[in-house]
């Protein structure tokens, strides 16, 4: 079970985003709540919080606080943003503490449980390797990495051609484990202004339209009966089968092979 908690000030909201998770994560996740920066920073050490959804503005210690006070202690953590303000000064912040997300309220339910699937993976994947370096003694490393002003305009880099850009490379790497931090290296951006460029120019956050350009080429596959699911998986970048049939099933309402028999029933 995943230890989840949930920190927002206003009531309404937060029960009706605990309602949310706990029918569609309920068997998975064992969810806390808390009403301000303060309660979450205890709840997180209670509770050993492996995933934390922090409302940005909250009174007292803000969201954007007690996400630094967390990371200072857990670098596996996921941290996810909600705030009701589209400001850049909130994505640089999330990028700072190295969040996964942040989401806009009021949020769409497809895309907060992509990005939750998504922090269940990453948590699980962590604590593997978790496990192995306390095996072997092994110590981590680091880096730094040169990057664009975060204010620089684009010059004749205009908004339509790094979209472009972005596209061509989701479009050669999707197959691979790509991250936004990947891409933002690949363009040479900091990754606080690529976050908020990717926004501008697709809408969504990047875990929401890297995942339903995976499902659109897992489509395309099932159309072919006699390739394997699991390998349709593998082929759009899910190693995990099982992992894969619960995110085509989020995006799509069926499962891998539901989607491929209601093809070939129409033909």
């Amino acid at each position: 079970m995943y230890r989840v908690l949930i920190a927002d000030d206003e009531m309404i909201e937060r029960k009706v985003l605990y309602k949310t998770l706990t029918e569609n994560l309920g068997d998975q996740c064992t969810i806390f709540q808390a009403e301000n920066g303060r309660e979450a920073l205890r709840v997180y050490e209670e509770e050993k919080i492996q995933i934390a959804i922090l409302d940005i503005e909250m009174p007292g210690i803000t969201g954007i606080e007690a996400a630094q006070k967390i990371r200072e202690q857990d670098g596996d953590c996921c941290i996810i943003f909600l705030t009701a303000f589209d400001e850049f000064a909130y994505a640089k912040s999330a990028i700072t503490v190295r969040a996964l997300d942040y989401l806009l309220k009021p949020y769409d339910e497809q895309e907060l449980m992509l990005v939750l699937e998504e922090a269940m993976r990453l948590t699980e994947e962590r604590m593997g390797e978790k496990a192995v370096r306390e095996q072997t003694a092994g110590g981590d490393g680091g880096g730094t990495e040169a990057s664009r002003d975060e204010g620089e305009d684009f010059g004749s880099l205009r908004l339509s051609r790094v979209a472009e850009i972005i596209d061509k490379y989701i479009h050669e790497n999707y197959m691979f484990d790509i991250s936004m931090q990947d891409m933002a290296r690949m363009m040479n951006y900091s990754e606080a202004y690529f976050c908020k460029l990717f926004k501008q120019c697709f809408h969504k956050n990047f875990t929401s339209y890297l995942t339903e350009f995976r499902v659109a080429e897992a489509k395309k596959m099932l159309e072919e009966p006699t390739v394997n699911v699991k390998e349709i998986g593998k082929a759009v970048g899910y190693a995990d089968s099982n992992y894969f049939a619960k995110v085509f099933k989020r995006i799509t309402g069926q499962s891998p092979t539901e989607y491929r028999m209601v093809i070939f029933q129409r033909i």
